[in-house]
C-alpha cells in the first residue's frame, strides 16, 4: 500500500480515480488470495467481492487516501504566506479556462471531504491553524 499511495497527499482524487483505486486494490488481493473451490459444483472461481471484505478487514485505500490529503491540506494552511506552496494553495490562476465545465481545484476537494465528515462553519484555512481540532476533523 505505500507504493501505491506515495505522493497521494498532492493529489486531487476524482471519482474515476477513487474506482481505479478500488480497482487496483481488488485485484491485488484476488492474486493474494487466489481462487476458491466452490463447494456446490466442485469448481475453481474468483473470490467475490463480499468473500475478500470477510478475509481481508484493513480499510480501504479511499479514506487513507483522504487522511492524507487532509493532513497536507492542514499542513500547508499552517504555513506561513510568503511559502511557495501556500501561495499556490489560496492563488487563483489567471489564465484562460479551457471550454466547458471548470474543473475542480484540489481546494475544492479539501471543502468537500470535510463536508463528508460533517464539517460545518468557519473557513477550512481558519480551521486548520488549530492543528488537534483540525486533524480530528479529517480522520
Amino acid at each position: 500500500m505505500p507504493v501505491v499511495l506515495y505522493g497521494c497527499e498532492t493529489w486531487s482524487l476524482t471519482l474515476k480515480e477513487e474506482r481505479r483505486l478500488r480497482v487496483f486494490e481488488k485485484r491485488v488481493l484476488r492474486r493474494i488470495f487466489g481462487p476458491t473451490r466452490d463447494e456446490v459444483t466442485e469448481d475453481w472461481r474468483k473470490v467475490h467481492n463480499e468473500e475478500l471484505n470477510d478475509l481481508y478487514s484493513s480499510p480501504n485505500n479511499i479514506p487513507v487516501t483522504k487522511s492524507g490529503i487532509m493532513r497536507w491540506a492542514g499542513h500547508v494552511a499552517r504555513m506561513g504566506k510568503r511559502r511557495g506552496a501556500y501561495r499556490v494553495l489560496i492563488g487563483k490562476p489567471v489564465a484562460k479556462s479551457p471550454f466547458g465545465r471548470t474543473r475542480r481545484a484540489w481546494e475544492d476537494n479539501i471543502k468537500m471531504d470535510l463536508q463528508g465528515v460533517k464539517w460545518v462553519g468557519m473557513d477550512w484555512i481558519d480551521l486548520a491553524q488549530d492543528r488537534d481540532r483540525f486533524c480530528t476533523r479529517g480522520n
